[in-house]
């Protein structure tokens, strides 16, 4: 007798590799909000924190995911989203802030010191607490004059 057993991707690697919808250049893995994955057989759960309780992209990123788990082969996916323990800037990959660096948003720093994703100079001028999203704000460099999103520090 011959089983045929069918390969399917780690659920784990399928979930962190979806893309943010905000912020296309990175993933839910890069980004830290993926907080567990769960698979029993071909049910998969996945549990997510948003960056904060009012983001309009964590329907975008249920969806994605569901989908993402579904394609791959899981035949019923759950996803949960959690508040606790609340989601921070720290949780970001280092892999997630070259990303959003390359692609023009200065990222968080631990030290608290903002730098132009272009030129690299630090202390550019705040022209909006809030850019594009929520959680980031608009900024202008004080050398290279280029207007930028500073992802905030949380």
């Amino acid at each position: 007798m011959v089983t045929r057993v069918e390969m399917r991707p780690d659920a784990r690697s399928v979930a962190a590799s979806v893309v943010d919808p905000e912020i296309p250049v990175l993933t839910i893995g890069d980004l830290g909000i993926l907080r567990d994955v769960e698979v029993d057989g071909d049910r998969v759960t996945v549990t997510i924190t948003p960056t904060y309780s009012g983001c309009p992209a964590m329907r975008q990123i249920e969806d994605d995911l569901r989908k993402a788990l579904t394609d791959a082969g899981y035949a019923e996916v759950e996803v949960r989203t959690v508040l606790t323990p609340a989601w921070s800037t720290d949780t970001i990959t280092e892999e997630g802030r070259r990303k959003l660096a390359g692609f023009g948003i200065a990222p968080p720093d631990p030290e608290h010191e903002v730098l132009c994703p272009r030129c690299r100079a630090d202390g550019p001028r705040l022209v909006a607490r809030f850019g594009s999203t929520a959680c980031k704000a608009l900024m202008v460099c004080s050398s290279c004059g280029e207007p930028f999103d500073w992802f905030k520090e949380l």
